[in-house]
């Protein structure tokens, strides 16, 4: 089967591509002694990529019980759920057939993970300077929570979002040492007061890349490396040439007049993700590519995006091209793209497709 076979919308990953893009993530880590990589599946959700990311069933990440049951049963049983968790959803984590370690920043949840009947643990989050989830590492909830979870306590875990900010390497090394230094400064506070802190935990794929240093750390998180897309690519995570999936599109309709194409894949099949917009290059809903990958004229990109249509628009004119033909989209967000999506089809460089990988969706 080819690409000119498949129906389309469809979600197209390059093999290559992504093996490129884990052997970096490797070296990059490889760099720190007893660094850890503990990979995020929530972009990927598919056993076959965990595979290639984590061989021999090492330690993951999800972002959904969904993931975790389902990783599970492929063998991948040290996880760590990196969604802060209700206690309604605890029976539900204890049926699962692995270790899934919990996080909180919460004393109320604290207290329902360590009363539950099964050996569940977590790790208390962090906040170190993104704003979403988890206390500073000076509150004194940290001791608090610590002293409920007891024997329950795994570690401490933070996330620096905030790394999508910057836009040079310098900024991603500037975040990940605050990131390094908060969560450790907070590893230090509960081991000066009694407590086991086995696992200290950081990432995003930025900050994974460029930390100067890692000591005092024991993982590292990150998830989008393994894909890429336009965003990150602008924040040299890695090359534009580096995204590793794509939308295969058909052409069903073409302006002259307007220098326009439209294609049959639209919001649901691409996201309406915008986050290319406060990128120095804005790519609208997606780098328009032909059917081999290579850009077209004008640094086509999806300008606007409806349920079901995507309008190619560009610098330059654009081909013509017969209703039919296929080309290819470049997420600004690979993840929410690929949330769309229940498959890959699998190619290496070229047009046939050599597997079919699925992947889990759903919470």
């Amino acid at each position: 089967m080819t690409l000119d076979e498949l129906p389309t919308p469809c979600l197209v990953l390059d093999l290559g591509v992504l093996k490129r893009n884990l052997a970096a993530m490797q070296a990059a880590v490889a760099r720190h002694p007893s660094l850890v990589l503990r990979p995020h599946l929530k972009t990927a959700k598919s056993r076959d990529v965990a595979r290639l990311a984590s061989p021999d069933f090492g330690p993951v990440t999800v972002s959904t019980l969904a993931e975790a049951r389902y990783f599970a049963e492929g063998g991948w049983r040290d996880q760590i759920y990196a969604v802060g968790i209700t206690p309604q959803k605890l029976d539900a984590v204890a049926a699962i057939d692995a270790e899934v370690k919990l996080i909180t920043d919460d004393l109320d949840v604290a207290r329902a993970i360590a009363a539950h009947s099964a050996p569940l643990h977590a790790l208390i989050e962090v906040d170190v300077g993104e704003g979403r989830g988890g206390i500073p590492p000076d509150s004194p909830l940290l001791g608090e929570i610590a002293a409920v979870l007891g024997t329950r306590l795994a570690g401490v875990l933070s996330h620096s979002g905030h790394s999508y900010n910057g836009r040079s390497t310098e900024d991603m090394a500037e975040v990940a040492e605050a990131e390094r230094a908060g969560i450790t400064a907070a590893a230090a506070r509960l081991r000066a007061s009694g407590h086991a802190v086995p696992i200290v935990s950081l990432g995003s794929s930025p900050t994974a890349l460029h930390a100067r240093r890692m000591d005092g750390v024991t993982e590292v998180r990150a998830g989008v490396y393994m894909f890429g897309d336009l965003f990150q690519a602008q924040l040299g995570t890695h090359g534009i040439e580096d995204i590793a999936v794509t939308v295969l599109a058909s052409v069903i309709g073409r302006s002259p007049v307007r220098n326009t194409l439209l294609l049959d894949s639209g919001a649901l099949a691409l996201s309406k993700d915008r986050s290319t917009q406060a990128a120095p290059k804005d790519w609208g809903f997606g780098r328009v590519l032909d059917a081999a990958g290579v850009p077209l004229p004008g640094e086509a990109f999806i300008a606007r995006a409806y349920q079901e249509h995507g309008e190619v628009q560009a610098a330059a004119p654009l081909p013509m091209l017969p209703i039919g033909a296929r080309l290819r989209v470049a997420p600004n967000h690979t993840c929410l793209t690929a949330a769309a999506h229940d498959r890959y089809h699998v190619v290496d460089g070229g047009a046939e497709v050599i597997a079919v990988w699925d992947r889990v969706n759903g919470w």
